[in-house]
């Protein structure tokens, strides 16, 4: 459970630190561009059931495969999708952490 919440607090936390670092003169812009890609995860409504704790969602639901992934890295090449491009890449990184931590909690 406590892997649950620390995983939803860092989907808020991160985007806030990359945009206190890298887009401080538009901070609440950027913060709630990447924030707002958790909508990302509305393909978790496609799965059975919605919510598994112990499932990785890298490379199981349609928005966190493969090539999406690599589709959201292409997107940095757009100045008006970078932070669209960067929210999206650091949901993936931080679902791809949560992952890593399933493994080892088992």
């Amino acid at each position: 459970m406590f892997r649950s919440y620390l995983h939803l607090g860092l989907h808020l936390l991160v985007p806030a630190a990359v945009a206190a670092i890298f887009f401080r003169q538009k901070f609440f812009h950027a913060w709630i561009t990447m924030t707002a890609t958790m909508l990302v995860d509305l393909d978790h409504l496609l799965a059975n059931p919605v919510y598994d704790a112990g499932r990785c969602s890298i490379g199981f639901h349609p928005l966190h495969q493969y090539p999406a992934i690599a589709a959201y890295g292409i997107l940095l090449v757009w100045p008006r999708l970078r932070l669209v491009a960067i929210g999206l890449l650091t949901h993936m990184a931080l679902d791809g952490v949560d992952c890593v931590w399933m493994q080892y909690e088992n």
